[in-house]
Protein backbone atom coordinates (compact mmCIF):
# COMPACT_ATOMS: atom_id res chain seq x y z
CA UNK A 1 0.00 0.00 0.00
CA UNK A 2 1.32 3.55 -1.25
CA UNK A 3 1.64 5.98 1.49
CA UNK A 4 -0.98 8.11 0.59
CA UNK A 5 -3.15 5.11 0.47
CA UNK A 6 -2.46 4.70 4.22
CA UNK A 7 -3.24 8.72 4.82
CA UNK A 8 -6.41 8.18 3.15
CA UNK A 9 -7.30 4.74 5.17
CA UNK A 10 -6.83 6.86 8.33
CA UNK A 11 -8.82 9.69 7.66
CA UNK A 12 -11.42 7.47 6.12
CA UNK A 13 -11.62 6.39 10.12
CA UNK A 14 -12.15 10.13 11.42
CA UNK A 15 -15.74 10.09 12.66
CA UNK A 16 -18.33 12.48 11.90
CA UNK A 17 -18.19 15.22 14.45
CA UNK A 18 -14.34 14.71 15.20
CA UNK A 19 -11.40 16.43 13.71
CA UNK A 20 -7.33 14.77 14.20
CA UNK A 21 -4.19 16.83 13.15
CA UNK A 22 -2.44 16.11 10.54
CA UNK A 23 0.99 15.04 12.44
CA UNK A 24 -1.47 12.25 14.32
CA UNK A 25 -2.76 10.93 10.79
CA UNK A 26 1.06 10.88 10.22
CA UNK A 27 2.17 8.60 13.19
CA UNK A 28 -1.32 6.62 12.72
CA UNK A 29 -0.32 6.23 8.77
CA UNK A 30 3.58 5.23 10.40
CA UNK A 31 4.77 8.26 8.92
CA UNK A 32 6.52 9.65 11.68
CA UNK A 33 7.05 13.23 11.10
CA UNK A 34 4.70 13.58 8.17
CA UNK A 35 2.35 16.37 8.71
CA UNK A 36 3.60 17.47 5.71
CA UNK A 37 3.20 14.82 3.65
CA UNK A 38 -0.56 14.18 5.01
CA UNK A 39 -1.22 17.94 4.04
CA UNK A 40 0.53 17.28 0.51
CA UNK A 41 -1.97 14.23 0.08
CA UNK A 42 -5.07 16.26 1.56
CA UNK A 43 -4.64 18.38 -1.28
CA UNK A 44 -4.33 15.76 -3.62
CA UNK A 45 -7.33 14.09 -2.50
CA UNK A 46 -8.80 13.14 -5.90
CA UNK A 47 -12.88 14.06 -5.55
CA UNK A 48 -15.01 10.90 -5.18
CA UNK A 49 -13.42 8.85 -2.97
CA UNK A 50 -14.59 8.96 -0.26
CA UNK A 51 -12.12 10.69 2.26
CA UNK A 52 -13.33 13.43 4.83
CA UNK A 53 -10.66 15.77 4.14
CA UNK A 54 -12.55 18.63 5.75
CA UNK A 55 -12.12 16.62 9.65
CA UNK A 56 -8.38 17.34 9.12
CA UNK A 57 -7.12 20.34 10.57
CA UNK A 58 -3.79 21.74 11.94
CA UNK A 59 -2.44 20.93 15.92
CA UNK A 60 -3.98 24.55 16.89
CA UNK A 61 -7.46 23.46 15.04
CA UNK A 62 -6.97 26.21 12.78
CA UNK A 63 -9.20 25.31 9.53
CA UNK A 64 -7.06 25.36 6.27
CA UNK A 65 -7.86 28.57 3.19
CA UNK A 66 -6.32 25.69 0.61
CA UNK A 67 -9.27 23.99 1.43
CA UNK A 68 -11.95 26.78 0.32
CA UNK A 69 -11.45 26.89 -3.02
CA UNK A 70 -14.98 27.85 -4.01
CA UNK A 71 -16.37 29.36 -1.38
CA UNK A 72 -14.29 30.95 1.87
CA UNK A 73 -15.06 28.93 5.34
CA UNK A 74 -16.50 25.39 3.74
CA UNK A 75 -14.12 23.51 5.84
CA UNK A 76 -15.70 25.44 9.03
CA UNK A 77 -19.34 24.71 7.26
CA UNK A 78 -18.60 21.27 6.73
CA UNK A 79 -17.68 20.80 10.33
CA UNK A 80 -20.09 22.89 11.85
CA UNK A 81 -23.17 20.57 10.13
CA UNK A 82 -21.44 17.59 11.57
CA UNK A 83 -21.62 19.08 15.18
CA UNK A 84 -18.03 19.96 15.91
CA UNK A 85 -17.30 23.23 18.28
CA UNK A 86 -15.38 25.93 17.40
CA UNK A 87 -13.98 28.75 20.23
CA UNK A 88 -14.40 32.15 19.81
CA UNK A 89 -11.51 32.78 18.10
CA UNK A 90 -12.43 30.65 15.10
CA UNK A 91 -10.27 27.53 15.65
CA UNK A 92 -11.67 24.10 16.50
CA UNK A 93 -12.33 23.06 20.39
CA UNK A 94 -10.26 20.42 20.20
CA UNK A 95 -10.46 19.43 23.90
CA UNK A 96 -14.18 18.67 22.90
CA UNK A 97 -14.15 17.25 19.14
CA UNK A 98 -10.24 15.86 18.57
CA UNK A 99 -10.50 12.36 17.25
CA UNK A 100 -9.33 9.50 19.97
CA UNK A 101 -7.28 7.76 17.44
CA UNK A 102 -9.12 4.13 17.79
CA UNK A 103 -9.76 2.68 14.55
CA UNK A 104 -12.07 -0.01 13.71
CA UNK A 105 -9.27 -2.06 11.43
CA UNK A 106 -5.55 -1.90 13.46
CA UNK A 107 -4.35 -3.63 10.71
CA UNK A 108 -5.31 -1.47 7.64
CA UNK A 109 -2.15 -2.13 5.87
CA UNK A 110 0.82 -5.19 6.11
CA UNK A 111 4.44 -4.02 6.23
CA UNK A 112 5.71 -3.22 2.13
Amino acid sequence: MKWMDRVYAVVRQIPRGRVASYGQIAALAAMPRGARAVGRAMALCPDGNNVPCHRVVDRQGNTKEAFDLFHRGTQRMMLAAEGVRFLPDGKVDMASCAWDGKMQDQKLWAIE
